[in-house]
């Protein structure tokens, strides 16, 4: 098969296709044959070589194909051996493409229970497009940030994939949504997809800006940070709110004033990626709530890998980038 082959860590040049021998058919696994697979800023961060994945690798978490044993349609989940606990993954929990082959390739093999039916109405892109992102998101805003109908949610950067994605879910379960973004036009695309208003994070009051959006104007019951940005999203939560954070993709590290977190009764929560049990939900809420389909910003051919990942770091587009096998 052809595969896109990680021989050396580095920039978006690293990724070269090569013809390698198929996965080998075992009980308990199953193969895909993929008809489209998903970037994901941790597949840049696998490039760089910052999971330490072995070298030669396939990277890539995402992506929806035919299972080559029967010929159902079926979406990829990409979190692997969660274990029993839902509170958090078990000790063998890891992100496919991390250390196992992943989806840059014609096939990609799997455990049997990280495979779920295609949901209708989505094509090979839109569903390639899924899964790590919404299975985050989704684990994210209900599992961990219990948000509810009703409640006022902050969503850092728009344009991101989890960011459109929180949106969306947000939307659509009756939660009032406020973004932060860098750009007017990135706003107004979230306005698109449900969100109500949005502020330019590159103004150092935007906490305040975005506090005074709030229908009493006290600030936003659940905020969802990717970034890093603890302190100024606290600054944006009401009295008793909830930060959920899950990336650190401006900052790695941060300082918080503790008494002023305690007496304000908040609630910091981490999380990552989910379960087979949040994947069953996400699943359930797209079919019994009205969600658009993850907007795609562009859609490169396989053997494009490379300028795939130079237009993912750019952060010009909306939406997700996603691989076409063809």
């Amino acid at each position: 098969m052809d595969a896109v082959v990680l021989r050396e860590f580095g920039e978006p040049d690293v990724l070269k296709v090569e013809s390698v021998p198929d996965p080998v058919a075992s009980a308990g696994w199953v193969t895909v044959r993929l008809k489209a697979a998903a970037l994901n800023w941790h597949d840049v961060l696998v490039r760089q070589g910052k999971y330490s994945s072995p070298l030669p690798h396939v990277p890539g978490a995402d992506g929806a194909g035919t299972r080559a044993d029967t010929g159902e349609a079926v979406l990829v989940l990409p979190s692997l051996w969660w274990g029993d606990r839902e509170a958090a993954p078990g000790p063998r929990w890891e992100i496919l493409g991390d250390h196992h082959s992943g989806t840059y390739a014609e096939l990609v093999r799997v455990p049997e229970d990280c495979i779920a039916p295609k949901p209708r109405g989505l094509t090979w892109e839109q569903a390639a497009a899924l899964p790590l992102v919404g299975l985050t998101t989704y684990r994210a805003l209900f599992t961990r940030g219990r948000l509810r109908a009703g409640e006022n949610l902050l969503v850092l950067g728009a344009g991101g994939g989890v960011a459109t994605m929180a949106v969306m879910l947000a939307s659509a379960v009756g939660a009032n949504v406020t973004v932060t973004s860098s750009s007017i036009s990135k706003i107004a695309q979230a306005q698109e997809l449900g969100a109500a208003n949005g502020v330019l994070y590159d103004d150092p009051d935007w906490p305040d800006e975005a506090r005074g959006l709030t229908p009493d104007g006290q600030g936003f019951d659940l905020v969802l940070d990717s970034v890093g940005t603890w302190e100024r999203s606290i600054a944006a939560l009401r009295p008793g709110g909830r930060l959920v954070v899950l990336g650190a993709s401006r900052s790695e590290l941060a300082t918080l004033d503790v008494r002023q977190f305690y007496f304000g009764q908040y609630e910091l929560i981490g999380t990552t990626m989910g379960s087979p049990g949040d994947f069953a939900g996400l699943l359930t809420l797209m079919d019994t709530k009205t969600v658009p389909p993850v907007p795609i910003s562009a859609v490169f051919p396989l053997a494009e890998a490379a300028a795939a990942h130079q237009y993912l770091e750019q952060g010009s587009g909306f939406g997700k980038v996603v691989l076409s096998h063809g």
